[in-house]
């Protein structure tokens, strides 16, 4: 038997509820004519009588009665996939998967998901702490829909192709000293000045500024620690254990009252923004997280540039 058509089916369901051609006709808008061929070609498909005429009306036959089941049954799931794709539309639901580096997870997410539950509360956001490298991967492979990362002035290109990247925010990367060091307050201090310390690298991509700063300054940094966690890096230099470079994001996030951070003339800031696949912001869930992280970051960077002027 060949497929059925599963438009004939809804029109047989309807004929079915009915119980004429004619009525049919004028709830489904069309033709007798047109709805007798429709029935007539179910009935070629399925190899059987499904329909009883008579003066009267129509009566289904046992097969007909038992496919009328099934038709009730894709109707009914029909109506239920239509108003699924409009909860998601309307953002009455919807999941978007989320990565982001530790440090915008603390600073940035809180208060982004805190606004979305506010216009969509009945979306749901799953998150993973994800670096760049990571984050990458996971939309490359379909593991997460966005995701927000950093990248710095001589760091790769990852959009094109199959990613869009959205650049988002300036994060100011500042030399992280302890408080007591002696050129902790000079204003002429500049990356040179710091050639002969012990330095705390951190991630690959942290890491990889920092030996490139260092080289434009003139020197090869003397990396005797490396951590990922700017909480622990900055305990290592209260405790002696060299300087380092920290994005302003994450000492927002972890701060030490016994460090002092210093903006140098010779650092680049890097940059926060967000990457998808492309197309992926024609989805509303998708499309709503966006313009909840965008209103955040913008208020922040407002926010900051005011403190400046102050």
């Amino acid at each position: 038997m060949s497929p059925m058509d599963p438009r004939r089916l809804l029109i047989f369901r309807v004929v079915v509820r009915k119980g004429s051609l004619g009525a049919a006709a004028r709830e489904l808008g069309w033709t007798q004519p047109a709805v007798s061929q429709h029935l007539a070609a179910l009935e070629k498909e399925v190899g059987t009588q499904l329909l009883l005429r008579s003066s009267t009306g129509v009566e289904p036959t046992e097969a007909g009665r038992r496919l009328a089941v099934h038709a009730e049954a894709i109707h009914s799931q029909l109506e239920a996939a239509g108003e699924e794709l409009a909860d998601l539309t309307a953002l009455r639901r919807g999941t978007v998967r989320f990565g982001t580096f530790p440090s915008a997870a603390a600073v940035l997410l809180p208060p982004a998901l805190a606004r979305l539950h506010e216009s969509a509360p009945d979306l749901t956001v799953t998150f993973d702490e994800l670096e760049p490298p990571d984050a990458i991967r996971a939309l490359d492979d379909g593991e997460i829909d966005l995701a927000m990362v950093f990248r710095y002035p001589d760091g790769a290109v990852e959009e094109g192709g199959a990613l869009e990247w959205t650049p988002l925010a300036s994060d100011p990367v500042l030399a992280v000293l302890p408080a007591a060091h002696p050129r902790a307050q000079d204003p002429g201090l500049r990356l040179a000045d710091l050639a002969e310390e012990q330095w705390i690298a951190g991630c690959e991509r942290c890491r990889a500024n920092l030996l490139s700063s260092a080289r434009t300054a003139g020197f090869e940094p003397n990396i005797r620690h490396s951590t990922d966690d700017s909480t622990v890096a900055q305990r290592l230099i209260v405790h002696g254990g060299g300087v380092t470079l920290l994005p302003q994001i994450a000492l927002e996030g972890y701060g030490c009252e016994q460090v002092i951070a210093r903006a140098l003339p010779d650092l680049q800031d890097r940059t926060i923004g967000l990457l998808n696949r492309r197309g992926a912001m024609a989805i509303p869930a998708v499309a709503a997280l966006r313009d909840a992280l965008v209103s955040v970051t913008r208020e922040r960077e407002a926010s900051a540039a005011k403190t400046a002027d102050d």
